[in-house]
């Protein structure tokens, strides 16, 4: 029983050290194509590549990248990483490292700088909804801090007014204002109201007249316009003024010569009265 043990024992062992002979030439083989140095045939960048798999190995700082094919990945040498991919190098290997799956352009493999399109970036990190304490920015598709609206200082009152005027009344009004420094942002505390105003009383005082001068510009006016009538209309004025004073002229020796008669009618009735008396018995 021992013997026939130790023979299958045997048996078995030579069974298996056959199989690895007749496999080992074939993996070699195929190891040859597959890894093999063809430097001198390899694409542009590459150190060292293979048949199949492309580029295993690039030239210094070059970056590493494995490009889709169809249906399989090509190793391919690069200068700078594709959209969605980030370099980075090594003593070993300069590669590039693809971005999480939200991620369009990042510094790591765990920082993004840019999120794809429906996500907003936060803190190095693509969100669908931002926190309660932000606010989306749907421009750059960041999560901004919420801005409240400022304010400056009240100015002082302005002087106690009606209806434009500072005078010639007892009550009125007088306002003052303040400026918006910063506007809010959509979730931010809106402005407050920037003018007020309170009524006053005052010790009431009479208005000032326009200046004189006003009057001597407007007379001044008017005698230019008068001197830049036509000759014509200026020679009808003056025949009109002429023929006025001659008729005054006419009425007043009317006058006179009625006023002489009346006279003499008076004296020669004060004469008759004298005859009369002296003839009298």
């Amino acid at each position: 029983m021992q013997l026939r043990l130790v023979s299958w024992f045997f048996i078995t062992l030579n069974l298996m050290e056959y199989i690895g002979s007749q496999e080992q030439p074939s993996r070699v083989r195929r190891q040859g194509r597959m890894h093999r140095n063809m430097s001198q045939t390899c694409p542009g960048g590459c150190a060292t590549c293979s048949e199949y798999n492309g580029c295993m190995s690039c030239k210094p700082r070059l970056f590493f990248h494995l490009e889709r094919r169809d249906m399989k990945q090509i190793g391919v040498c690069v200068s700078s990483c594709p959209p969605g991919h980030v370099g980075q190098r090594s003593p070993e290997r300069n590669e590039c490292i693809k971005c999480k799956a939200d991620c369009e352009a990042c510094f790591n493999k765990n920082f993004c700088m840019k999120c794809k399109n429906g996500f907003y970036l936060h803190h190095g990190k693509c969100l669908e909804n931002c926190p309660d304490w932000l606010e989306p920015n749907n421009h750059t598709m960041e999560c901004n801090d919420i801005v409240h609206c400022k304010v400056n200082e009240w100015s002082q009152w302005s002087p106690c007014m009606k209806k434009g005027k500072t005078c010639g009344f007892k009550k009125g009004n007088e306002t003052r204002v303040r400026e918006i420094l910063q506007l809010p942002s959509t979730k931010g505390k809106p402005c407050p109201h920037t003018n007020e105003t309170r009524k006053c009383v005052v010790k009431r005082t009479k208005c000032q007249r326009e200046p004189v001068l006003f009057c001597f510009f407007f007379l001044a006016g008017r005698g230019k316009e008068r001197r830049r009538k036509p000759k014509r209309e200026e020679n009808k004025g003056n025949g009109q003024e002429n023929r006025g004073q001659e008729s005054r002229r006419q009425n007043r020796e009317q006058e006179n010569k009625s006023k002489i008669r009346s006279k003499k009618r008076r004296t020669q009735d004060k004469q008759q009265k004298l005859a009369s008396i002296s003839t009298a018995p």
